[in-house]
């Protein structure tokens, strides 16, 4: 395996468990991170202990740099993102990759053209449980698809957004919980249940006085026919772990706070669940989740790189996710179900 420099654009909290991360991370060195505000990379270059940039034609220079890890504002991916395929680089973004499908088609066709591969972090998808889960949707053994159900109903307290300048706001933040919370559980409902055909959605700001939304609802229509329901939140106290349920003719299961908690399969035993914990939950506090995860995603990616393959996670299909939720906002924007 190669050793990859990477750097990362960004030095708030989600940076820092990427550079916790790949300091675990055999074949990658963390070489440098990037922030616009000289006082913001002075401060990073102690925090990293490694060198801190406020100039990105500087930083994107570095020696052996290899990958560039976009932990901005989710709608300030495209510009640094671009600067960095521009420059060869390789690019995992975090999620969500851009707030509209117009700036994620950018970063995408950028990166097709540059001849570089991209990547986004859903962590959750390699969690062992939620493998498992999807290994046996593909497999069929809960057979055909009647219903998928995503509920990320979750609770922030006034400080985390009244000491932030960017999340709830609709430029660099999208939206609100349903872009920046609830992106994750429903990219894994669309994994497991396919792509979407329509659907009506109604979002509010309830509690906080944010432009995006605290509280969000939608009726999905799947490509195959299977119904589905979405709710993200911010404003539900105490905010309970993420919960996905999926329903077939033939059996179905639930997966909460990362773990598989129910099992049924028409014909068989109900299979015990083990009674471990789940994993760490965002439900109440963001800075909860650990960097497992993160962990195993960068090593695919690595391996993806080495052997020439296509990202776990790539441009196209992360920009699912952003497509359904945005088709969510014009739905409730418009007061009828929008066609995706």
């Amino acid at each position: 395996m190669n050793t990859r420099g990477i750097g990362i654009i960004g030095t708030g909290a989600i940076a820092i468990k990427h550079a916790q991360a790949i300091a675990d991370l055999q074949g990658a060195r963390l070489l440098g991170l990037f922030n616009p505000n000289p006082t913001s990379a002075e401060v990073a270059r102690g925090r990293f202990s490694e060198p801190g940039f406020s100039d990105l034609d500087e930083f994107l220079a570095i020696e052996g740099l290899d990958i560039v890890c976009i932990c901005t504002p989710s709608g300030i991916h495209l510009e640094p993102g671009l600067a960095a395929v521009r420059a060869g680089k390789h690019l995992m973004v975090e999620k969500p990759i851009e707030v509209n499908v117009s700036r994620a088609d950018q970063l995408i066709e950028a990166a097709e053209q540059n001849g570089v591969k991209l990547a986004v972090i859903f962590q959750n998808r390699f969690s062992p449980d939620y493998q498992k889960l999807k290994q046996a949707v593909d497999a069929g053994v809960f057979g055909r698809l009647l219903m998928g159900n995503a509920y990320v109903n979750w609770f922030r307290n006034d400080a985390y957004y009244a000491t932030s300048t960017w999340k709830g706001t609709l430029k660099a933040d999208g939206g609100g919980a349903l872009i920046n919370q609830g992106i994750h559980t429903i990219d894994l409902l669309l994994d497991l249940m396919g792509d979407v055909k329509s659907v009506y959605g109604q979002v509010q700001t309830t509690l906080y006085p944010i432009e995006g939304e605290d509280l969000g609802a939608a009726l999905v229509n799947f490509q195959n026919g299977a119904l589905g329901n979405i709710t993200s939140a911010t404003a539900l106290y105490p905010g309970y772990p993420e919960r996905i349920e999926v329903f077939g003719t033939e059996g179905s299961a639930i997966l909460e706070g990362g773990r598989l908690t129910a099992w049924n399969v028409r014909g068989q035993e109900p299979s015990e669940i083990a009674a471990s914990a789940a994993l760490a939950s965002g439900s109440s506090d963001p800075n909860a989740i650990g960097i497992q995860l993160h962990l195993d995603q960068w090593r695919l990616f690595l391996e993806a790189l080495d052997t020439d393959r296509q990202a776990v996670v790539d441009g196209q299909t992360a920009r699912k996710s952003v497509e359904l939720i945005c088709a969510i906002y014009e739905s409730s924007r418009r007061g009828e179900p929008l066609t995706l």
